[in-house]
């Protein structure tokens, strides 16, 4: 299978009971010291979608409790909380060995028309113009670890283009704010839960890099990262080939934890969705 459709199969959640799912990380992955937080948040969004029917996501929030162990699969629980005329809410939670690893809260409204209004698209280079990830680390692969060389060579279901990326082995200080373009390598069809899903992993790929920038760091210099929470709001629809634009910012770094926030954007300038994160960044003890 390509990239693309592993990632698909692997939001394909299994069954278990009423209200129980159970979800695996991809072969590719289970290599990973954890599981990656956009899997978790994807998978948790499309084990509540299974219980919705007619509505349709605009808010979830999330909190990362314990590293997922991608060797093993995780358990979703689902909590079906309410559901009103308008709006639905379910709450899930993530098991892995006995305990809570990830626990997420969505909510769902059934299509409505009303006042229109968003932000202007910010200029940004094109996406063709800015190399993808993968072109961009080939040139020092070959000083990283085999098994982070091998990881970072090989083919993403996800294209990320960073405009002003920083070195990861020599970081230099910048603003913290940077913008990244993304798409999925091939389509995903129609389906709008399958689309937020999608959209719901890519925002976990860059955005806690935004705090580390004025600072001179990077995950590979020493530093530990990991995002703490998690809030997406979708405000249109897209589709995961799209190129989506996210514009990110953080303003505030304290207490070993870094703020950061971003705007997507597809390139008609269509506002699809907003993102916050906060995650812990500090020195490796």
């Amino acid at each position: 299978m390509t990239p693309i459709q592993t990632l698909v199969s692997a939001l394909k959640l299994e069954p278990v009971e009423v209200n129980l799912f159970l979800g695996r990380t991809p072969p590719d992955e289970v290599n990973r010291d954890r599981i990656f937080g956009g899997q978790v948040i994807a998978q948790a969004l499309m084990a509540a979608y299974r219980t919705v029917e007619g509505r349709v996501c605009h808010s979830l929030q999330s909190y990362f409790i314990r590293p997922g162990d991608p060797r093993a699969p995780v358990l979703y629980e689902v909590e079906r909380s309410r559901d009103g005329k308008s709006f639905t809410t379910r709450r899930v939670i993530a098991i892995q060995h006995g305990e809570q690893i990830f626990n997420l809260a969505a909510s769902f409204q059934v299509t409505e028309q009303g006042f229109e209004h968003q932000s202007p698209l910010p200029a940004a280079p094109a996406p063709e113009t800015v190399p993808n990830d993968q072109e961009r680390m080939a040139a020092f692969a070959h000083l990283l670890p085999p098994r982070m060389s091998e990881h970072v060579a090989r083919d993403r279901a996800i294209d990320v283009r960073r405009a002003d990326p920083i070195s990861i082995l020599k970081p230099e200080k910048k603003a913290p704010h940077q913008q990244v373009w993304f798409r999925a390598t091939e389509p995903v069809g129609d389906d709008l839960a399958l689309n937020q899903c999608m959209l719901a992993y890519a925002t976990d790929m860059s955005l806690l890099d935004t705090c580390a920038r004025p600072h001179g760091v990077s995950w590979y210099s020493g530093l530990q990262m990991a995002s703490l929470d998690h809030i997406v709001w979708f405000h249109r629809p897209s589709r995961a080939e799209q190129w989506h634009l996210f514009d990110q910012d953080s303003p505030s770094a304290s207490g070993a934890r870094g703020f950061n926030r971003g705007e997507v954007y597809l390139q008609d300038g269509t506002l699809v969705a907003s993102v916050a994160q906060e995650g812990l960044i500090r020195p490796k003890r």
